[in-house]
């Protein structure tokens, strides 16, 4: 069964425990934050403690911008202050913002992420269980520990681990070490089938396990509005997304697959000179279909069912909840949902 998800929409810690009861009331499954212009782990702690229920997660934590151990030291206190509901999501970002942004080195992505991840579970074995810290490897080591720098063991030592990424590599990485895989936005039903798939596979496989082994997320670009207003605002907002997201050459892959190169190029150069303004322009109505579904509020919660059924565990609508939806229009759209399961 597809369980359906939320982002996290006001990042001001005050509003966030107010916020977070009333996602959960709605009947959400579980609630992101991402790492754009906030940091992803604070609010969760006011998340966790605040809803009883629901689960709470990073989508994504930038990986390299932290050491393994910090990583690890903030993922088991929320661990423990969620009472087992918090899941690492984590990420490596594209090399510009590694350098550029966050000032750290960009080395091997794939091999390093997995590295990081090996080091945060040998961190929490330590803590969990007092074995002797061993972990060394090439870009990561963990052989020092005393008491007074052990987090202890805690009631749900079990955090699952997602990797997120959008190229066959980093879904291999992920199907090796992750126990879920986070889907970018900038996806289609048919890269999802023929590339990401398989790549999560052939990475499981090297630990007898397969694709469906894993918890697949996938934030779709869901364009549906009671008024043509409404439908209208989001349509120009999913077109400007698609379009800064498709301006990544990282991602040139997506694009290659249905014969999109060309634009992408041409968003590249935009966003070069400065242009964000407009983006969206560039992308056509045949993009647009591929990248996000269009349907009416009726339809939407059962046309979710279908696009991803078989393919994905957890569907987590792009954007968060406006302020003004009220709580009665999400119930009956999450009680649709799970009816068209």
């Amino acid at each position: 069964m597809i369980q359906l998800d939320t982002q996290l929409g006001p990042y001001d810690l005050g509003l966030v425990p107010a916020e977070a009861q009333r996602l959960e009331r709605m009947g959400f499954d579980c609630i992101w934050s991402f790492e754009t212009a906030h940091d992803p782990f604070l609010p969760l702690a006011f998340a966790a403690r605040s809803a009883a229920h629901v689960r709470v997660g990073t989508n994504i934590a930038v990986a390299f911008a932290r050491t393994p151990f910090v990583t690890a030291m903030v993922a088991w206190d929320l661990a423990r202050a969620s009472s087992g509901r918090f899941i690492l999501g984590l990420g490596t970002q594209v090399r510009a913002h590694n350098e550029r942004r966050f000032s750290v080195p960009w080395v091997a992505p794939a091999a390093r992420v997995k590295e990081y991840i090996l080091c945060m579970r040998a961190i929490w074995n330590t803590w969990q269980t007092g074995a002797k810290p061993s972990f060394k490897g090439e870009h990561y080591q963990f052989t020092l520990s005393t008491p007074f720098f052990n987090g202890g063991p805690i009631e749900h030592p079990q955090i699952p681990v997602y990797l997120a990424g959008v190229n066959p590599l980093m879904a291999r990485t992920g199907g090796e070490v992750a126990d879920g895989f986070h889907i970018h936005p900038l996806h289609s039903v048919r890269y999802l089938k023929e590339v990401l798939r398989p790549s999560i596979d052939e990475g499981a496989k090297t630990r007898g396990k397969r694709v469906d082994d894993l918890i697949l997320c996938v934030p779709p670009f869901l364009i549906s509005g009671e008024t043509e207003e409404e439908r209208s605002g989001l349509e120009r907002a999913v077109r400007e997304q698609i379009a800064f997201y498709a301006s990544t050459p990282t991602y040139r892959g997506v694009l290659d697959l249905h014969g999109w190169v060309a634009i992408g190029e041409k968003l590249s150069e935009k966003v070069r000179r400065g242009e964000f303004s407009g983006l969206g322009d560039a992308v056509p109505d045949a993009m647009l279909d591929a990248f996000a579904l269009s349907t009416t509020p009726d339809k939407a919660p059962a046309a979710l069912q279908e696009r991803y059924r078989g393919l994905v565990q957890r569907i987590s609508v792009y954007f968060p909840v406006p302020a003004g939806h009220s709580e009665a229009r999400w119930k009956r759209f999450i009680a649709a949902f799970r009816a068209a399961a």
